[in-house]
């Protein structure tokens, strides 16, 4: 009869080398998910970076043989009116190409400097489509970055609140729990969406940690604020957020303001969030139409 230490030692050997060969497959699947994804991303933003450099349309070319004209002797007039402002002159979406990809994508997140550069899902019909799922529609562990259902973009509600993956790798949110560093945030305060129609441009008002709470529990939810009809609602979410923050950002809000917020799991406790939230501070270039 066999020694039952040893017995135990190889079927203990054995549960081992079952574990590491499922987590080396399970790595493998990972790191082809992750090689998948970078392809798909690397074609959309190379996609619109070819838009964002390409050279304006030339304006009309001047005729060098043009006779001159003769020189006009100036009249005295009155004083002329304050020019008005001029209308900003659409130009093409940089990220056209993708929204005609995908109709699903709600527009584009980029924080310059953080490997944060994707786009932005928005499936009413099923909020967690693109919760394993990448651009292509394709399973991907990764996900998406997805936009809250309850949030919209037109008319455009008080706050977007954006989901994503805290990944190891760094993908989607992964690096968005470094916000917690101030020093962090102060080399990344600013926040760009591009939506069909413009560019929104933000900025970091506050960074904290939170958690999905029971339906029960009688305390600040930030993922259920999406518009502030009244000053009173303006003021819930906006002291909240300023009390909860790790940090003086420096950056103040009133009422009429709109809202990013991103938000993503971290690990304090069951369910937790590290959530930062950022103000509209002015909008960049509007666009042609995208057609569909």
């Amino acid at each position: 009869m066999k020694h039952p230490n040893k017995t135990l030692s190889i079927i203990f050997a054995c549960v081992c080398a079952v574990c590491l060969a499922a987590a080396g497959l399970l790595a493998f699947f990972q790191w082809m998910d992750d090689r998948h994804m970078e392809e798909t991303m690397s074609a959309l933003r190379a996609s619109a970076d070819l838009l964002q450099t390409a050279p304006a349309s030339p304006g009309p070319a001047s005729d060098a043989n043009e006779e001159p004209q003769p020189t006009e002797v100036p009249q005295p007039t009155a004083v002329p009116s304050p020019t008005p402002e001029p209308t900003p002159v659409p130009v093409e979406n940089p990220y056209k190409d993708s929204f005609l990809d995908n109709s699903d994508m709600a527009a584009w997140l980029q924080i310059p400097g953080t490997g944060m550069d994707y786009p932005v899902m928005w499936t009413p019909r099923d909020e967690e489509y693109y919760l394993y799922r990448g651009f292509d529609g394709k399973d991907n562990r990764n996900g998406c970055l997805i936009l809250d259902t309850d949030s919209c973009l037109d008319p455009l509600t008080t706050n977007l609140i954006i989901h994503g993956h805290n990944q190891e790798s760094g993908a989607m949110f992964g690096h968005l729990p470094k916000y917690e560093d101030f020093s962090f945030y102060e080399e990344h305060k600013n926040i760009t969406l591009y939506t069909k129609e413009l560019q929104r441009n933000y900025e970091v008002i506050a960074v904290f940690r939170s958690e999905v709470y029971k339906k029960t529990d009688q305390v600040f939810k930030y993922y259920k604020f999406f518009q502030a009809d009244t000053q009173e609602e303006f003021d819930y979410f906006y002291e909240n957020i300023k009390d909860l923050s790790l940090y003086d950002t420096g950056v103040e809000a009133e009422f009429g303001d709109h809202f990013l917020t991103l938000s993503t799991c971290v690990y304090h406790v069951e369910r937790g969030r590290l959530v930062v939230v950022a103000k509209e501070v002015d909008c960049g270039n509007s666009y042609l139409p995208v057609d569909e």
